[in-house]
């Protein structure tokens, strides 16, 4: 039973990983296709268009850094501050069924992404090649 659960926690984790991630890398990339509607949105809701390439940056490089398992916890960090910005930023109307469902999804992928913070990648994952190396 014990293999078994070992196994499963050995998998989970990468796995969790990508599936987390792949939201923001397919956001970035989608934003970088549709920059000048992206851009207006953003402006249109009090956001600054100019912070458009820091919002791709960080949802591109973010998601392959989560799904890879570098610098995770860091990462992890500043794509669930990312979250809860954006949740209150932009789906903050909870007279809008829908809106009020993209905040909680917001909120729930913070939620992830602290959890990679507090246990760290697990398998698979770049940082456990890094602090293998430096022992």
């Amino acid at each position: 039973m014990n293999n078994t659960i070992n196994k499963l926690q050995q998998f989970s984790a990468p796995t969790g990983r990508v599936l987390l991630a792949t939201m923001f890398f397919m956001a970035g990339l989608t934003k970088i296709t549709g920059y000048a509607g992206t851009q207006g949105y953003m402006e249109a809701m009090g956001v600054p268009g100019m912070l458009l390439p820091l919002v791709i940056i960080l949802e591109v490089f973010g998601g392959l850094a989560i799904m890879l398992g570098f610098k995770t916890r860091l990462v992890a960090f500043a794509l669930a501050g990312f979250s809860i910005i954006s949740a209150v930023l932009f789906h903050a109307d909870f007279s809008d069924q829908m809106q009020m469902t993209l905040f909680m999804k917001n909120i729930s992928i913070a939620g992830a992404f602290l959890i990679l913070v507090a246990q760290g990648p697990g398998a698979y994952a770049l940082d456990n090649k890094a602090s293998n190396s430096s022992q």
